[in-house]
């Protein structure tokens, strides 16, 4: 698999209003698609077909990160989340915080040998920015956007690593079916939906579902990866195959139909069992207007919501192919 375009995704940002994510993915989009930018809702792709169906797909294109809220002395700044980060990694971690000019920073750790021994994680609100920069009042501002800065890798086999896969893996395998499926002749109308503020409650899937009026959709976004320390029972193997989600809150029409597909044509793809809500955009879209059947597929992913995430390539190939049998046959007939 060609992962140019993933490590593009990869190595974008969009978080609030800030960004070059939505422009990478609608330069490729609008080779196949057309496409509208709906501000905080994100990006939506239209493959009109001219049916009486629509069928839905959602992944998220923002990403975690934080926001400037304090200025001290010596270049150092206070900042607070946008969305979920993991506190116990940020000590030493790079970043860059969007001011007037892209300024690189890295967040304050405390050398062991002055630490006393003290193991507890500190706050996100007991941490500063290091920009090592006295002028910084006059480039960066109380309300600045910060982005994680690191370098997409390859890793051994098909693994990659790099920041914000959670979710442009998702964006990533949507494009990649919008390549393959525009030029036939599909049961079904297809948009494509890239929504923005997923990770402060997904926010954009709640209006562009509302926007949408879909027959049904399917979610696609990451999940929990294999590591030594994760029960088997919460996380799906990488390399392992897309995740198909099971939940009461997803229809198990849609659930079953991806079923049927990945075993008749031998595509690789294993369970993710939930009680309850998913924690994704399916969520919401389940309970748009009168309601929309939904299912959710899923790609494991390890290191979740920091700045070296790793999945395997094999899972995005098996995601798209089996969205790419499922839309060609127009959706859960």
């Amino acid at each position: 698999m060609n992962t140019e375009l993933l490590q593009k995704l990869s190595c974008s940002v969009c978080i609030g209003h800030i960004g070059n994510a939505k422009e990478i993915a609608k330069a490729e989009l609008q080779k196949y698609a057309d496409v509208s930018d709906f501000g905080q809702t994100g990006l939506i792709a239209k493959i009109n077909k001219g049916k009486s169906k629509t069928l839905l797909l959602d992944a998220h294109i923002d990403e975690v990160g934080f926001i400037v809220t304090g200025i001290l002395d010596g270049g150092f700044l206070r900042v607070a989340a946008v969305g979920g980060n993991d506190a116990r990694i940020l000590p030493a971690t790079p970043v860059t915080v969007h001011g007037k000019e892209a300024v690189t920073a890295v967040f304050g750790s405390t050398p062991p040998h002055l630490s006393g021994g003290d193991k507890e994680v500190k706050a996100l609100d007991e941490l500063v920015l290091d920009t090592g920069r006295g002028d910084i009042e006059n480039i960066v501002s109380v309300g600045d956007l910060v982005s994680y800065n690191t370098e997409f890798a390859a890793l051994v086999g098909t693994k990659v690593s790099g920041k914000s896969l959670d979710d442009r893996a998702g964006v990533f395998c949507l494009i990649e079916l919008a390549k393959r499926v525009y030029n036939k002749d599909l049961d079904c109308n297809l948009i494509i939906v890239l929504s923005e503020a997923e990770e402060l409650g997904t926010r954009g899937a709640v209006t562009a579902a509302f926007h949408c009026e879909a027959d049904e959709a399917i979610a696609l976004d990451v999940s929990f990866g294999d590591a030594p320390d994760i029960s088997r029972e919460k996380c799906g193997k990488l390399g392992g195959g897309a995740m198909i989600g099971i939940s009461p809150v997803l229809s198990h029409a849609v659930t079953t139909r991806l079923t049927e597909i990945a075993k008749a044509k031998n595509i690789a793809h294993q369970f993710e069992v939930m009680g309850g809500r998913t924690s994704t955009d399916a969520d919401v879209i389940s309970v748009s207007k009168s309601g929309i059947p939904t299912g959710l597929l899923s790609i494991p992913l390890r290191n979740m919501h920091t700045p070296c995430e790793v999945i395997d390539t094999a899972d995005l190939e098996s995601v798209i192919t089996l969205l790419e049998e499922y839309v060609s046959g127009g959706g859960n007939q």
